[in-house]
């Protein structure tokens, strides 16, 4: 796979402090966010590049990696364990219990013999097939989005990748691609994709779990008398009767007309619609004193 320089992407140095690295990310983050770049594919490009820098090189333990095997860091562990290996061996002599070979073995046999007998420490061991790096991919939805299945096509790592999202994705949610990663070394499997969904907020719907919440604004008649409300729900609209003497703020859930279960068909939440009771302004004479009168009773 091809090098990537986590540190030019953020435009800092090697020696950049953690600080340093955050408020770059936050920086550049915000530059090519695709809420401001809407149809860039560039900037979509741009932004997971910067997400996938900023997750390696806010990570001690993967920075330090990274700095030393760079484009093979998430294989740092067997490289380390090989080079163990290698130098215990060395420790011994090139031998068992101290005592040097002393045979007719060149450099290329050396290596052969010192992978079959211990277990892969030599040529065949940098020759071992790893799996690819995982690559990580943020994807913005809203609410409507969100509610039912759909596709999408996302760039990662310059190449559109045509996925199908299931209804009911929650904010925050993963999912695994298997093999859509980056190509394995020496024949080894490809790594895997994992997108995370951004779900924005809905400026009437409020989504908690499974179920959806709503206000709805009925007059003070309707409040007092009772009668009819047509209300939009995520799925169409419902005429709901309003009973008489209904409360301010008295909720009425609706079953089975919220968020669709992720995976599960035909399962839903519910809808709760708090009813909000506008009461009347700027009545005029007549209206008040019909007011004052029911006061009295």
């Amino acid at each position: 796979m091809d090098y990537i320089d986590y540190y030019k992407i953020l435009d800092l140095k090697k020696d950049a402090t953690t600080e340093d690295i955050k408020k770059a990310y936050r920086k550049l983050a915000r530059k090519h966010h695709p809420d401001l770049n809407p149809n860039n594919e560039e900037a979509n490009k741009k932004f997971q590049q910067i997400n996938e820098a900023n997750e390696v090189l806010s990570d001690p333990e993967k920075r330090k990696k990274y700095d030393k095997y760079g484009k093979d860091w998430q294989h740092a562990d067997q490289l380390d364990a090989q080079q163990q290996q290698k130098r215990q061996y060395q420790s011994q002599g090139g031998g068992y219990g101290g005592n040097s070979y002393s045979g007719g073995f060149g450099g290329d046999d050396f290596s052969d013999f010192f992978s079959s007998m211990f277990g892969g420490g030599g040529r065949s061991s940098r020759n071992s097939p790893f799996k690819g790096q995982d690559y990580n991919a943020d994807l913005q939805l809203n609410l409507l989005d969100a509610y039912t299945t759909h596709k999408q096509t996302l760039t990662v790592n310059g190449k559109q990748v045509r996925i199908t999202i299931p209804a009911g994705v929650e904010n925050g949610q993963k999912i695994k691609l298997p093999g859509y990663g980056a190509p394995g070394v020496n024949n080894g499997p490809p790594g895997d994709l994992y997108i995370k969904f951004n779900i924005t907020d809905h400026p009437r719907f409020k989504r908690k779990g499974n179920d959806i919440y709503i206000q709805e604004e009925i007059d003070v008649y309707t409040a007092i008398l009772g009668g009819e409300k047509i209300v939009e729900t995520l799925n169409g609209k419902v005429k709901l009767k309003v009973p008489e003497g209904t409360q301010p703020d008295a909720t009425l859930r609706l079953k089975g007309k919220g968020f669709p279960l992720y995976k599960k068909e035909n399962q839903f939440g519910d809808l709760y619609i708090k009813w909000q009771v506008k009461l009347p302004t700027n009545l005029n004479v007549e209206q008040k004193e019909l007011f004052e009168k029911l006061s009295k009773f």
